[in-house]
C-alpha cells in the first residue's frame, strides 16, 4: 500500500498540455504465435516518475503537418474559366488565320475567262422609239452563262432608283423569276439615317453605303449608272441618260414589262431665295461637303489673324427645319464641340460655338408625341442649343440668315444670324423624273409627288406596268372620286339611294380600295346617321359626297420615310412574286397584263407602324404610337441597336461597330481630307 501522502499525489496529478493528450499512433501489430499467452504487466509509478514520462512521450510525438496552401474554389473556377476563354480565344484566332489564309490561296488564284459570248444587239443596239434613240434590248452579260440565257426570255423588270424602295424590292423577289435591269445615277445604296453622324466624322461615309452590284447579283441583273428623264408609255420605253468617256451625256431607250419609280424626292425651296448658300442632307455627297464646310470654319476660327466677330461667325451653325434630320444634325454638331473640338481646337472656338434651330411649328419633331418634344427641347436648351421657335426663314445670304417672327402684338419683326453654314432640311419636293411622270398623266394632281392607289400602281398609267413607292411617291386619300362607282357596285335595287345595308357594303369597298380610311370611317352606324340629313334612313348622293369628301379629308398621307419605303419595297416584291408562280394561270385568264391582276394575286398595301425614333446628343427618342421611350445612355444605345441591325449587310454592320469603337476611343477623325 502506499502512504496516504503517494495516493493523494497520485490521484491529483497535474493536467497534462492538449499536445501531450494526443494519443499516439498505434503500433503495429505483428501476429503472435499461436498457443503463446500473452503477459500484461503492472506497474506501481511515482508521481514524478509519471510527469518525466508524460513529457517524454509528449516529446517524442512528431509535429503536426503545417496546414496545406490550397486555392480557394472560386480562385480556381476564376482560373479554370480563364484558361477555358484563353485557350477558346487561341483556337479561334488560330482557326480565323486558317480561313483567311485559304480564301486568299483560292482567291488570289489565275482565274482564265475565254471565249464569252456576247450578243450582237448589246454591242450595236437597234433604234427606235419617238426619239430614234439605241434601244437596249440585251446587255453585255446576258449570255455569259446558262443561268443569264435563261433569264433573257423572263419579263424584264427595271427598277428607277437605289434607295430603300429599290433594295426592298430587290431583296424581296426570287432569282429566276424577273430579268432585272437597276438604273441608278449612284453605284450604291446609302443608310441615310446614319448620315447626320457622318457629317461630323463620327462614322465613316464607306459604313454607310453597300455597292448595288452586290444586291443585284443574287438576282443576276443588271446596273444601268444612268439617269431616267423621260417616259413613252406608250411602247413601254424609258429614256435615260449615260456618261460617256468623253464627258458628254448619251440618252438611250431601256424597254420594260414592269416599272418600279423608286427615285426619291428633293428638298422643298418654299419660295425662300438664296439657297444656293444652302447644304442639304440626302447623299453621301451631301455629308462629304458639310463635314469640309465644318472642319474649314474650326480651322479659319483658330487662326490668330481671325477677328472676334469673324470667328464668331464662323462657329455659327444654322438648321433650317426642326424634323429628325435637322434635330440629329445639330446634335452630331453639339457632340462634335463638346467631345473633340474642346480638346484640340484652342478653348475659345468651343467657348464662340453657337449652334441655332429655326422651326417654323410651336415645337420641334412635331411629327413625335408631345412627350418626346417637350424632352428633346429641355434638352436643347440644357445643352445651349438656340430653339426658335414659331419661325420663318426670309432669305438666306453668304454671311447671314434672315428670318422672321411675331412680337407678343402680332407684328412680323425681320432678325437677322450671321452664319458660316447653313443646313436646309424642310419638306420635300419632287424629284425632276417624277414631276415629267406626273405631267405626262392628267389626272395626277399632288404637287409633291406621284399619286398612287391603294396597289401601289400610277394613276392614270396602264395598269400593272408603272408603279412608284418611297418619298416618290403618295397613295391616294380621295375617296370622293370613287363616288359613282361605290354607288353603282352597292345600290342593288338601283333606286338611286343607300340604305344601311348597302351603305355596309359601300364600307367595305372603300377599306379595299383606301385602307387608311378605316380609322377614319369609326362606327358605320353612327356615321351613316350623321350624314343622314333628312332622317329618311338612306343617303342620295349629295350626302354620300359630302361624306366622302370629310372623309378624305380626314385622312392623313404616309409620311415619307425610310420606313414605308422599305415597306412599300418589301410589298412589291412579294407581290411580283406571286405574279411570276402563278403567271402560268393568269395568262390563261388574261389577267397577267390586264386590270384586276393585282387584286388576284395579293391585296392592297397596308403599312404597319413600327416606331419613330432620333438622336439628340448622347440620348434618343423612341416614338412607338400609343408609348413613348426617351432616356439617355441606355436610350443611345437602343437607338444604335435598331440602326445597325437595320444594315443592308454584315459587312456595314462590322464596319458600323468598328467606327463606334474608333470614336470611343480615339475620338473622331479631325482630317481634312
Amino acid at each position: 500500500m502506499l502512504p496516504q501522502a503517494a495516493r493523494r499525489a497520485v490521484f491529483h496529478l497535474p493536467r497534462p498540455p492538449a499536445s501531450a493528450c494526443r494519443r499516439p499512433p498505434a503500433p503495429t501489430r505483428f501476429p503472435l504465435p499461436l498457443g503463446r499467452p500473452v503477459r500484461q504487466r503492472t506497474f506501481a509509478t511515482s508521481p514524478a516518475r509519471l510527469d518525466s514520462q508524460a513529457s517524454k512521450s509528449a516529446d517524442a510525438l512528431p509535429p503536426p503537418p503545417p496546414p496545406k496552401r490550397t486555392l480557394t474554389r472560386r480562385f480556381r473556377t476564376l482560373f479554370k474559366y480563364s484558361f477555358y476563354l484563353a485557350g477558346s480565344t487561341a483556337v479561334g484566332t488560330a482557326v480565323l488565320i486558317t480561313a483567311i489564309f485559304l480564301h486568299d490561296a483560292f482567291t488570289y488564284g489565275e482565274q482564265h475567262i475565254e471565249g464569252v459570248p456576247v450578243s450582237p444587239l448589246a454591242l450595236k443596239p437597234e433604234l427606235g422609239g419617238p426619239k430614234n434613240l439605241p434601244i437596249v434590248q440585251r446587255y453585255l452579260g446576258d449570255f455569259e452563262d446558262p443561268t443569264n440565257t435563261q433569264l433573257v426570255d423572263k419579263p424584264h423588270l427595271v427598277i428607277v432608283g437605289g434607295g430603300w424602295g429599290a433594295v426592298g424590292v430587290l431583296n424581296s423577289l426570287r432569282p429566276g423569276d424577273y430579268h432585272v435591269t437597276v438604273i441608278s445615277p449612284e453605284t450604291y445604296t446609302t443608310f441615310t439615317p446614319l448620315l447626320p453622324s457622318a457629317a461630323v466624322g463620327t462614322v465613316q461615309v464607306r459604313s454607310l453605303v453597300e455597292p448595288l452590284r452586290k444586291i443585284i447579283a443574287r438576282l443576276r441583273g443588271h446596273l444601268l449608272n444612268a439617269r431616267a428623264v423621260d417616259l413613252v408609255m406608250s411602247e413601254r420605253l424609258l429614256e435615260v441618260e449615260t456618261a460617256c468617256t468623253d464627258g458628254r451625256p448619251q440618252r438611250i431607250y431601256v424597254p420594260y414589262d414592269k416599272l418600279v419609280i423608286a427615285v426619291g424626292s428633293t428638298s422643298s425651296t418654299h419660295g425662300v431665295k438664296g439657297l444656293e448658300h444652302c447644304f442639304q442632307l440626302k447623299t453621301v455627297s451631301d455629308a462629304r461637303m458639310i463635314r469640309q464646310r465644318i472642319l474649314d470654319n474650326f480651322e479659319a476660327a483658330s487662326l490668330p489673324t481671325t477677328s472676334p466677330e469673324e470667328r464668331r461667325r464662323l462657329l455659327s451653325f444654322i438648321v433650317c427645319g426642326g424634323g429628325p434630320t435637322g434635330i440629329e444634325a445639330a446634335a452630331e454638331i453639339y457632340d462634335l464641340c463638346q467631345e473633340d473640338v474642346i480638346r484640340y481646337y484652342p478653348k475659345i472656338c468651343r467657348e464662340e460655338v453657337s449652334i441655332h434651330v429655326i422651326q417654323s411649328r410651336e415645337h420641334i419633331l412635331n411629327t413625335y408625341s408631345e412627350a418626346i418634344q417637350k424632352y428633346a427641347e429641355g434638352k436643347f436648351v440644357h445643352d445651349r442649343i438656340d430653339l426658335i421657335k414659331p419661325a420663318r426663314v426670309a432669305a438666306v445670304y453668304d454671311d447671314r440668315v434672315e428670318y422672321t417672327v411675331k412680337d407678343k402684338d402680332g407684328k412680323t419683326e425681320t432678325l437677322a444670324i450671321p452664319t458660316n453654314f447653313v443646313l436646309w432640311s424642310t419638306g420635300i419636293a419632287m424629284n425632276p423624273f417624277s414631276e415629267r411622270v406626273s405631267n405626262l398623266l392628267p389626272n395626277q394632281v399632288h404637287k409633291k409627288a406621284i399619286e398612287v392607289d391603294a396597289h401601289l400602281r400610277v394613276k392614270g398609267a396602264p395598269v400593272g406596268e408603272v408603279y412608284a413607292i418611297g418619298d416618290a411617291s403618295t397613295i391616294e386619300t380621295s375617296v370622293v372620286s370613287y363616288l359613282l362607282e361605290l354607288v353603282d357596285e352597292a345600290d342593288r335595287n338601283k333606286d338611286g339611294k343607300i340604305d344601311f345595308d348597302e351603305f355596309e357594303i359601300m364600307v367595305n369597298r372603300i377599306k379595299t380600295r383606301v385602307p387608311m380610311a378605316e380609322s377614319a370611317m369609326g362606327h358605320v352606324r353612327e356615321l351613316f346617321k350623321a350624314y343622314d340629313k333628312d332622317s329618311d334612313d338612306a343617303l342620295t348622293l349629295n350626302e354620300l359626297a359630302v361624306l366622302l369628301q370629310e372623309l378624305g379629308n380626314k385622312i392623313t398621307s404616309l409620311p415619307a420615310t425610310a420606313q414605308v419605303a422599305a415597306q412599300q419595297g418589301k410589298y412589291l416584291g412579294r407581290k411580283f412574286t406571286k405574279f411570276s408562280k402563278q403567271r402560268a394561270t393568269l395568262t390563261e385568264n388574261g389577267l397577267f397584263w390586264g386590270p384586276g391582276s393585282d387584286e388576284v394575286v395579293a391585296g392592297p398595301f397596308r403599312y404597319l407602324h413600327l416606331g419613330s425614333l432620333a438622336y439628340i446628343g448622347n440620348a434618343a427618342v423612341f416614338d412607338l404610337g400609343k408609348t413613348s421611350f426617351m432616356g439617355g445612355l441606355v436610350a443611345m444605345y437602343a437607338w444604335r441597336s435598331v440602326y445597325w441591325s437595320e444594315q443592308v449587310s454584315s459587312r456595314t454592320r462590322a464596319l458600323l461597330m468598328i467606327d463606334w469603337i474608333v470614336r470611343g476611343v480615339w475620338g473622331r477623325d479631325l482630317s481634312k481630307l
